[in-house]
């Protein structure tokens, strides 16, 4: 069933996520995916995550989809001009793939690999267009598809701790604007700060969803907090993961105190777990999910 259907009757949205691996075996992404199976509408595979190279989130994708799981396409604009672009969103297409999310991507510089050049000759705005223009059965030059036209539910990000606000905001309605059906935010732990992005942005028409990377240590938190824009961790957070004896344990309390915090104030939660998929179901399982 496509997030779109699910999006129709008005659901709580979750998803999960995981990642491609840096080469060709894809045995731990799959095994990390079986903690998400029924548990989750759908799985994000990320696309060259923090410009870190390594396998496509197309091909992590083709790999969830053979495996039963319903994939999430994740696009990056960092990497591609825009034919490359639209053929990604249409070999995707190819293989049934037809739920993507849109980024404009991490600078180069964050990466693993600095001496890169960047494209970014679409934003994440244009990106949506392009997807709606194919859609028609065209591409962005006006060209004409062969054969039916492809029919994506394409998703954005918006990030709730960034200031000003107001110009995330801003961007966001261009987002939605041009086509976007779902947003998902960049990690929250102040859910204080959402509240206020909800309450500023008002009724947006599609639904958004709350993000949340599971904390696995203070350090992790400490890193964060010094090099992910729009990320606070508070400090009461870094001392329950300093603290405690059993650090999964707490990460599965603290992801909880969160998702029900937010729960009022979203339409779904999108859970980035970074390799501990097996915490999802006791986390959902805690929140009645």
């Amino acid at each position: 069933m496509s997030l779109r259907e699910h999006i129709d009757r008005g659901e709580f949205l979750i998803t999960g996520e995981v990642a491609p691996p840096k080469g060709v075996d894809f045995h731990e992404m799959l095994e990390e995916a079986e903690h998400l199976r029924g548990r989750v509408l759908g799985i994000n595979v990320t696309d060259l995550q923090s410009a870190v190279m390594r396998a496509s989130s197309l091909a992590g994708c083709i790999k969830l989809k053979e495996a039963g799981h319903h994939p999430i396409l994740q696009v990056v604009c960092r990497d591609r001009n825009r034919i490359s672009l639209q053929s990604e969103l249409l070999s995707a297409a190819a293989f049934g793939i037809t739920d993507f999310l849109a980024l404009t991507g991490d600078y180069i510089t964050l990466g693993d690999d600095p001496d890169a050049k960047p494209v970014f000759d679409l934003d994440s705005v244009q990106l949506i267009t392009a997807a709606r223009t194919l859609e028609q059965g065209k591409d962005l030059a006006g060209n004409e598809l062969q054969g039916p036209p492809p029919k994506f539910c394409v998703g954005c990000v918006v990030n709730p701790g960034l200031d000003p606000l107001e110009l995330q905001i801003m961007k966001l309605r261009k987002k939605i604007a041009a086509g976007a059906e779902f947003v998902q935010t960049q990690a929250i732990y102040e859910p204080e700060r959402f509240i206020r992005f909800r309450e500023m942005a008002g009724d947006l028409g599609v639904p958004v969803m709350a993000g949340i990377v599971v904390l696995k240590s203070a350090g992790m938190a400490r890193f964060m907090n010094q090099n992910v824009a729009g990320v606070h961790v508070p400090d009461e957070l870094i001392e329950r993961m300093k603290n405690a004896q059993d650090k999964q344990q707490e990460t599965i309390a603290i992801t909880i105190e969160l998702i029900q915090a937010l729960r009022p104030y979203c339409d779904g939660i999108h859970l980035m777990p970074l390799g501990w998929t097996h915490v999802i179901p006791p986390i959902l399982d805690g929140c009645g999910l």
